[in-house]
């Protein structure tokens, strides 16, 4: 968990690597959006090359300075994901350009505590788990944002609706491993 400690001036958290900085920083910007939104793809761009190659973008994006202390990447939001389309239905439609480092995701979703996990009753369809989970006393509403890079490096920041925080935010390169890893895929 963060602390007020890790916070920069401008209120971001500060993070150690680039992915995890961008990862927080995609976090911070869905925040900035309220929840009951739609999942958000990103790809992530080198900054320093992107300032080199797209000089006009760069300068759009606020990027035109070398800004000492800000994220090596830079994250750019791609077209809607589309609502009726299975989340790793769409993953799998997926190619980047050889420019693209990494991408993003970030999602909303019904979280259960581990300790629900042996109550879930056997048999059930998607569907019917989603309607089960959904009405479960214990679920959390959770955003997830995931990031991955091509080399394989991984990063997640979980947000939880009832600590909807920047100092409250969960992060780990292993906290959504099956959405890192079909993230991952869109690299093949």
């Amino acid at each position: 968990m963060l602390s007020m400690s890790n916070l920069s001036p401008s209120g971001t958290p500060m993070a150690a690597s680039p992915l995890t900085r961008a990862c927080l920083e995609i976090d911070e910007y869905a925040a900035g959006l309220g929840w009951d939104r739609p999942a958000r793809l990103f790809a992530l761009v080198d900054t320093a090359r992107l300032r080199r190659q797209e000089p006009r973008l760069a300068g759009q994006l606020g990027l035109d300075q070398d800004d000492t202390g800000k994220s090596s990447l830079t994250p750019i939001e791609q077209e809607e994901v589309p609502a009726n389309t299975p989340l790793d239905k769409f993953l799998g439609t997926i190619a980047w350009p050889d420019s693209v480092v990494g991408c993003a995701l970030t999602v909303e979703r019904l979280m259960l505590p581990p300790s629900a996990e042996a109550s879930v009753p056997e048999g059930l369809n998607d569907k019917q788990l989603a309607k089960w989970v959904a009405s479960h006393p214990e679920r959390q509403e959770v955003r997830l944002t995931v990031a991955v890079l091509r080399d394989g490096a991984r990063e997640s920041a979980v947000r939880l609706r009832e600590k909807d925080s920047s100092t409250e935010v969960l992060t780990g390169s292993e906290l959504v491993p099956g959405l890192a890893e079909a993230l991952a895929a869109t690299f093949v």
